[in-house]
């Protein structure tokens, strides 16, 4: 697999050992291992989280659907689109890298896998990022999402008419919306040299 070519001796052997360490020790993670991670429980895109690692579409695999479990390589394929770009990447790698990474972000919300983020799944997103704020009330996220998605309508065909029907966003427009976010510098996690140690899981 290119992406384990990619990294160094040391790399591997600390991310099959984070790898071993969630699993306790068996060899395909499931969800209920990643359910485990204290940290993530508190994040409220949590179920889109542990959902990617599953995702058949950032495998590279053809096709649509969820695999049950997954073995190390896929955890670490998953994992590399947090990877932080090498300093000096060339202008068009980086290009490759922005694209691969606004991919998997789409995956994430456009979870009915139809190559659209429709108005209920944004809203959905919105309304679960703002359900950890506990001075906001279920109405007001609803009406937040609701006017965000129509913003980004806005911008991607133009002003809409009262009666006009906005079915989504294609992974075009996608592009288009966040081209102006480095997104390729800014989705990262430094998790390359992580030490076990340093992990909590609940029980």
């Amino acid at each position: 697999m290119s992406t384990l070519q990619s990294v160094s001796i040391e790399q591997i052997k600390n991310l099959h050992n984070r790898f071993m360490y969630l699993t306790q020790d068996e060899d395909t993670l499931r969800r209920k291992h990643l359910e485990n991670i204290s940290n993530l429980a508190l994040n409220p895109i949590r179920r889109q989280i542990i959902e990617a690692f599953f995702d058949k579409r950032n495998m590279g695999e053809k096709g649509k659907g969820c695999l049950q479990e997954i073995g190390f390589e896929e955890f670490v394929t998953v994992l590399s689109f947090f990877r932080p770009p090498k300093p000096r990447t060339a202008d068009e790698d980086m290009k490759n890298i922005k694209k691969e990474k606004l991919r998997f972000l789409f995956n994430m919300h456009d979870t009915d896998n139809d190559g659209i983020i429709t108005l209920d799944e944004y809203r959905r997103v919105v309304e679960e990022l703002l359900s950890s704020y506990e001075t906001i009330g279920a109405e007001t996220a609803k009406a937040i999402s609701d006017a965000a998605m129509l913003e980004v309508a806005s911008v991607t065909v133009g002003q809409m008419g009262p009666d006009e029907f906005y079915e989504g966003i294609t992974f075009e427009q996608f592009m288009q919306i966040l081209k102006d976010v480095e997104i390729e510098t800014k989705m990262n996690i430094h998790f390359w040299n992580l030490d076990t140690r340093t992990m909590q899981c609940g029980k």
